[in-house]
């Protein structure tokens, strides 16, 4: 009876731990009976819990990935109210689900009234989110929309190079007359390091040109799977560089918070294209392809 118990539970826990990947996979395969079905079935045994809350934040940003801005706006609102009655008795970044959930369910919100044309409407919506959540862990997703909505077309923030791997960094505003192209990676980010070959071969086309690129990253408190003090993760970044970004030991690296908070890098890569005025020209939070990241550098003429 007890091996019995014992063996339940464990189900249990894998229910537990599987329903947003469960979720999701039906998504992709463009399943969405089958993802109602997978949220139904968990919250009939477990409730309404953090992953629960995620897995159901999914709905709303695959409504939206099919334009039905409708099921997403409302998807997306009743996942921020499943969100929000947590917050009455946990704080946000107690676990990693619920700042997922609550950070999709306004992105979500914000980019259905922008597809609705309301982009005064998305940009206060994204900024009083803001103005609640600066001090929590979903501050730079909401950077992100906003400057989604505005940095191009605006001059470069600065950048924070009190701390940096290679060579150090000059301010942008000494690099004026020049193209910059940032590249915000992460040590953990599988993305980031495919991209390499492409940053390679655009500074192999464009570097004679005067083109610049910097590749900001910062600490996220662990190293090789567990927690790490500043030093250590330091020191592991470092080594990722050498092995995975080996040819690009020569662009200068500020590793800084304030840098990814200000440019809203909450998705890595994130690709920033600076003119030679120093004016924001794409900012694209994810991979590109070397078509169009060399399309984006022909633009600058």
């Amino acid at each position: 009876m007890r091996s019995r118990l014992i063996a339940l539970l464990f189900i249990a826990a894998a229910a537990r731990a599987d329903v947003v990947m469960d979720v999701v996979q039906a998504l992709q395969n463009g399943n969405f009976g089958l993802a109602d079905a997978y949220i139904a079935r968990y919250r009939a045994s477990f409730g309404v819990t953090p992953e629960m809350i995620e897995a159901f934040s999914w709905i709303g940003r695959a409504d939206l990935a099919t334009k039905q801005l409708d099921k997403a706006e409302a998807n997306a609102e009743e996942t921020e109210r499943l969100a929000l009655e947590q917050l009455k008795r946990r704080k946000l970044d107690a676990e990693p689900h619920l700042p997922l959930a609550l950070g999709a369910a306004i992105e979500v919100r914000a980019q259905v009234l922008g597809a609705k044309g309301d982009r005064t409407g998305a940009l206060m919506l994204l900024r009083n989110e803001l103005a609640t959540y600066r001090t929590t862990s979903i501050a730079t997703r909401l950077q992100k929309n906003i400057n989604l909505l505005t940095l191009e077309g605006k001059p470069a923030p600065a950048l924070d190079a009190r701390e940096f791997l290679g060579p150090r960094t000059l301010p942008l505003s000494s690099l004026r007359g020049k193209p910059v192209l940032l590249y915000f990676w992460a040590h953990w980010c599988g993305d980031c390091k495919t991209e390499e070959p492409v940053l390679v071969q655009i500074r192999k086309e464009y570097g004679s040109k005067g083109l610049v690129v910097i590749a900001p990253t910062q600490r996220y408190g662990y190293a090789r799977g567990q927690e790490a003090g500043p030093e250590v993760e330091f020191k592991y970044i470092e080594e990722v560089r050498h092995v995975y970004l080996a040819d690009l030991l020569d662009v200068p690296a500020p590793v800084s918070e304030a840098n990814f908070q200000a440019y809203g890098a909450s998705t890595v890569p994130t690709l920033v294209l600076i003119d030679r005025q120093g004016i924001v020209r794409l900012y694209h939070p994810g991979v590109m392809s070397l078509p169009e990241l060399r399309a984006a550098l022909n633009r600058l003429g």
